[in-house]
């Protein structure tokens, strides 16, 4: 019991070093909000209220400003000259009021191509995506995957894996069936190429292309993308099937706070708490994969339809109504989009879910076969020893008997 004790404190300091490391971090990062907009104005009116050096250099450093003064000067055709005057051709805008106007998507134009995103002739708001994508989502999603299989790396070496306590019985119980295996291994295995082709998405260019060369890179991101776009219909399904089969298993129950209370006996092999077909942790992880399932799915048939639906400027518009930015000090978010920054926000929200999805199934790819004893014959074979099901669902188990002795015929 020691050992087990001492290996759940050094779990959980490692747990309070991370979290706190991670504030620190967050505390000393640059506040990508913190422009002093009156220094920036009074340095403006030196220059008739044209941008400054200074207005430029905090857009290089990703900074957000208000550049009203910019977006808004571009010009009047009203005010233009008679075409019988000296510039009357001209009419009221100049040059840079005009390449203004269409930067900031302000222009009245008309374009020979016809779609929802042709009449977009500048967007710059595709380096803000990029910069974002590369400089927060990528780097701190792949810290998120590392860090969580560091973590159980971590805690596999402390706790062990987690064993069949009692004595095994040597008889076999039926815990899934072979369709609901099939719900499983589908979405099991369509998740793990969706996440395997999604994250060559995200980090083939800048590292395997020194690895493996542009062409070879090229062919393979090619291929990953096929492969992510037809083997997610394959997930929804799975996704749907799985719902239908155990949503009835996985409503909460005060069986599940009992469970909760012990963290389910990971931490001490002497404590079992009771739970039916699925504990709480195991609930838990299914209405996260519902939600998380929910978010990936929705965004990826927007991005995979592109154009088709504009929802993230309603959505933003619905999170600044109530106001929820501002509990932690943002200001509200855009919701005038273009074409284009709608596809961009999309892909930076399926982005965020998939990284969360990957590192939550991490988790349970972990408990299921290295961290706990017997877990994988439940989904490997369909069968688990009595004692297991004992140790870990024993109202379930009771449930099984009781049907199979009413199953008998009486004597």
């Amino acid at each position: 019991m020691s050992n087990r004790n001492s290996g759940f404190g050094a779990f959980l300091a490692l747990t309070v070093v991370v979290v706190i490391a991670a504030l620190v971090a967050s505390l000393a990062a640059p506040d990508a909000n913190g422009v002093d907009e009156a220094a920036l104005a009074a340095a403006r009116e030196a220059t008739g209220g044209a941008q400054t050096r200074e207005d430029i250099m905090a857009r290089q450093r990703g900074l957000s400003i208000d550049d009203t003064f910019r977006s808004s000067a571009i010009g009047d055709p009203a005010a233009g000259a008679a075409p019988n005057q000296q510039l009357g051709t001209l009419g009221g805008v100049s040059d840079p009021e005009l390449w203004r106007a269409l930067r900031y998507n302000s222009a009245d134009i008309n374009a020979s191509a016809r779609g929802p995103a042709t009449n977009v002739l500048i967007q710059d708001g595709g380096m803000t995506w990029l910069n974002f994508r590369e400089n927060i989502i990528a780097k701190w999603g792949g810290w998120l995957l590392v860090g969580m299989i560091g973590l159980l790396g971590f805690f596999y070496l402390t706790r062990g894996r987690v064993p069949i306590a009692g004595e095994k019985t040597g008889r076999l119980v039926l815990r899934f069936g072979s369709i609901d295996r099939f719900c499983h291994w589908l979405t099991a295995s369509s998740f793990i190429l969706l996440g395997i082709t999604g994250l060559i998405s995200m980090y083939g260019r800048p590292w395997l292309i020194s690895v493996m060369g542009k062409e070879a890179h090229a062919d393979l991101a090619h291929w990953s993308k096929l492969i992510h776009n037809s083997v997610s219909f394959a997930f929804i399904l799975g996704v749907i099937l799985i719902f239908l089969k155990w949503v009835r298993f996985n409503i909460p129950n005060m069986n599940d706070l009992r469970w909760l209370r012990v963290m389910g006996g990971l931490f001490d092999d002497s404590i079992h708490p009771p739970a039916g077909k699925f504990n709480a942790g195991q609930k838990i992880i299914f209405w996260s994969v519902m939600l998380m399932s929910a978010g990936v799915v929705a965004t990826g048939i927007s991005l995979l339809l592109p154009f088709r639906f504009a929802v993230m400027g309603d959505i933003f518009a619905w999170v600044n109504g109530i106001g929820v930015l501002s509990w932690f000090g943002f200001g509200d978010l855009p919701v005038h989009l273009s074409p284009q920054e709608e596809m961009q926000y999309t892909q930076i929200v399926h982005a965020v879910f998939a990284f969360l999805f990957m590192a939550m199934i991490i988790g349970h790819i972990y408990i299921g076969t290295l961290g706990m004893e017997g877990a994988f014959d439940a989904m490997g074979t369909g069968y688990v020893e009595e004692q297991w099901a004992r140790e870990h669902h024993s109202i379930w188990l009771e449930e099984v008997k009781a049907d199979e002795r009413a199953a008998q015929p009486a004597e």
